[in-house]
């Protein structure tokens, strides 16, 4: 899965792969943003964390990796 991350006053945005499905991923958004949790914390495909203050968040997008096109094609 793969989730965009904007952070207030930050030039980029947070780009990473994730194995969690959407629902969990969603959930761990919903709970930064309700003030359940002081950190949205989430885990890319290598398990490294991605952890960032749910004060900060400016949106999450969470959508399928795109392929990456290979090779040439006809025009």
């Amino acid at each position: 899965m793969e989730v965009k991350i904007g952070v207030q006053h930050a030039p980029r945005e947070i780009t990473l792969e994730s194995g969690q499905p959407a629902e969990e991923i969603e959930r761990a958004v919903a709970d930064a943003l309700g003030g359940k949790a002081q950190l949205l914390n989430l885990v890319d495909e290598h398990g490294r964390k991605v952890l960032v203050p749910a004060d900060r968040l400016a949106y999450v997008e969470i959508g399928e990796p795109t392929a990456r096109k290979v090779g040439f094609g006809t025009i």
